[in-house]
Parts: structure tokens; C-alpha cells; sequence
């Protein structure tokens, strides 16, 4: 029998500021408080003053650390001893396993045979036992939830859980915590647990902050549930942006979006790379593809309508960092 999840699977259990509060409190001692970076350029480029939370500098290289350790701290004696299951192309996977070597759970990701090089030696080199599959071909969440219900295992999923939202919202808490009130924030989208996490943290500290989710053109899934007002599936997408390359929202993070978000925006794959060029060059530090969709959002927004953020205070949420260095010298060379 799959073991159940720390919280109950009824969809309409939705989780609310105080649990992202209390997901801060939880995640205190093991997730890095990260930097805000600035850049008089990138200010000068947009006509406002930018906030970039650094996620990329989190522990396992992404945000998804925050929610991996939320999750897996609120297990039971029972389910750390039986482990846990993810499925993940590389950084909830990479989270997930960091999460339960410090909290000494057995750790199985399913993750696909072309997940990055980097991810997987990563998520290995944690302690986790790696499965493999096609993700074109074949279901990772069947997989994952066929292997739990063998093994015993609980499943975290990577974002349509309460308590992997919350974590993922300690990230925006953060950032306006340290800069006050924002007017606008761009936050990445893929399964929606960073953004409905943000969405949650934003409307408490900030209620007349615009947020906008920004995904990966070839993976307009958001974008068009959005305007449907329902969930929408498509294939699974072909981009740089792996970690947002998802067919579909969370039955959770899907109603959380759609009744918060101002907008979803969608970014190409050289958008992506010209803000991977522009981290390394500008604010040295390492991006991946995934992480720059926001930046690439904010940007294009800019450049569309230069006079709609002069003055303005703006937020960036730089998801990832775990991009493997041959390749990002490809992209950006």
C-alpha cells in the first residue's frame, strides 16, 4: 500500500500564508537564507529599481530545497523508516535527495533518461537511488506511484502538495522581508509550486504587487489554463527550460494561480539564454535555462512597454543554478 502523505490528498486542501510561515520557521536551520542581488544595469535597461532573489545560490542549487525539506520534515517516524519517492528532471529530485540525507530518509527519484548530466550525478551522489524512463514515451508519475505502492513508499510530489508550496513560498517571504513592499514580481512556472507559494507570500506582505508566472513558450500549459479558467494538458514540451518543461498544473497550485496571479507570460529559449549570459557577465553568478524565465519575462515586459515600470520597484525570482558547464559554454559563448 503507498504510504499517504503527510497531509490529506483532498485537493481543495489548500495551504495559506500561515503555512508558509511555518514552513520559514521549519526550514530555518537547513535552507540558506539567500541573497538579493542588484545591478545598476539591469536598473538602467528597465527604468526601475530590481530586486533579484538568488535562488540559484540555494542548497542543491534551486529553490526546491525549501519545499523537499518542509515536506519530508513533517513525515512520521513510520514514513521516514519506510522512504520516500519523487519524480523530477533534476533539481526536486536533487532537493528531495539533499532533504532526506540530512534527515537520514531513503530516497527513490525517477527521473528521465535525459535529465542533465549534473542532476543526476547530483541526486545520486546524495544517497538516492536513481530510476530512469523516457519522458516522452512513458508517465513518470505512474511510475513513481507504482514503485510507492510496492516499495511503501510516500510520494512528494514535486509541486502539488501543500506543504511543498509553502516551502517554496519562504522564498518570497524572504525577499520582501529584506526590500519592503514590491510593485511588480516575475516568478518562473512549471508546475506552479513556486508561484502559488509566491502568490500566497506576495498577497499577505504586498497586496498591490502585481506577480506574473512566466513559462517557457513551447510549454504554454499556464498560460492557457489560465485563460480557460481549467486545468489545460499539452505533450510535454521541447525547451532549454527542463525544470519548467511540465504538461500541466497541480490540482493545487492550478486554483491558488488562477484566482491570484495578474498574468502568465511565455519567454523563448534565447530569451532564456541572453539571461544566462547576462548573470554570468553582469552579476557573476550561475544560471541555468529554467532559472532566467522570470528575468526574461520582466525583460520582455520592459522592452514591450518601456514606460511601464519607470520608477517602479520590481522583483525577479532566479529559480536555478544547476546547469552543466559544458553546456551552459555552449549557450552563451
Amino acid at each position: 500500500m503507498t504510504a499517504a502523505a503527510p497531509t490529506s490528498a483532498d485537493p481543495l486542501d489548500l495551504p495559506t500564508i500561515d503555512d508558509v510561515r511555518a514552513a520559514a520557521v521549519r526550514i530555518r536551520e537547513a535552507a540558506h537564507r539567500t541573497p538579493v542581488l542588484t545591478s545598476r544595469l539591469v536598473d538602467a535597461e528597465v527604468g526601475a529599481q530590481v530586486f533579484v532573489k538568488a535562488e540559484n545560490l540555494q542548497r542543491s542549487g534551486s529553490f526546491k530545497f525549501r519545499g523537499a525539506f518542509n515536506t519530508l520534515s513533517r513525515l512520521s517516524a513510520e514514513q521516514r523508516a519506510a522512504g520516500v519517492i519523487a519524480f523530477s528532471s533534476g533539481n526536486h529530485a536533487q532537493a528531495v535527495a539533499l532533504a532526506a540525507s540530512i534527515l537520514h530518509v531513503p530516497a527513490t527519484i525517477v527521473m528521465p533518461t535525459d535529465a542533465p548530466a549534473t542532476k543526476m550525478a547530483a541526486t545520486r551522489g546524495y544517497g538516492a537511488e536513481v530510476v530512469t524512463y523516457d519522458r516522452y514515451t512513458e508517465d513518470r508519475e505512474a511510475i513513481a506511484t507504482a514503485l510507492a505502492g510496492e516499495r511503501g513508499l510516500t510520494l512528494v510530489p514535486p509541486y502539488d502538495h501543500p506543504d511543498v508550496i509553502a516551502g517554496q513560498g519562504t522564498a518570497v517571504l524572504e525577499l520582501l522581508e529584506e526590500t519592503g513592499p514590491l510593485d511588480a514580481l516575475y516568478v518562473c512556472l512549471g508546475g506552479g509550486g513556486l508561484l502559488s507559494g509566491s502568490l500566497l507570500s506576495a498577497r499577505s506582505l504586498a497586496p498591490d504587487c502585481t506577480v506574473y508566472g512566466v513559462e517557457p513558450a513551447a510549454g504554454d500549459d499556464g498560460q492557457q489554463s489560465l485563460r480557460a479558467g481549467r486545468i489545460v494538458r499539452i505533450e510535454p514540451p521541447r525547451t532549454l527550460a527542463d525544470g519548467a518543461a511540465t504538461p500541466y498544473l497541480g490540482t493545487r497550485t492550478f486554483p491558488i494561480i488562477r484566482d491570484l496571479v495578474t498574468d502568465i507570460l511565455t519567454v523563448t529559449d534565447d530569451e532564456l539564454v541572453d539571461g544566462m549570459r547576462m548573470f554570468a557577465s553582469r552579476m557573476k553568478v550561475l544560471t541555468e535555462p529554467t532559472g532566467c524565465l522570470a528575468y526574461a519575462g520582466m525583460r520582455a515586459a520592459a522592452a514591450a512597454d518601456p514606460e511601464r515600470f519607470a520608477g517602479a520597484r520590481i522583483g525577479v525570482v532566479v529559480s536555478g543554478g544547476n546547469v552543466d558547464l559544458d553546456r551552459f559554454a555552449a549557450l552563451v559563448g
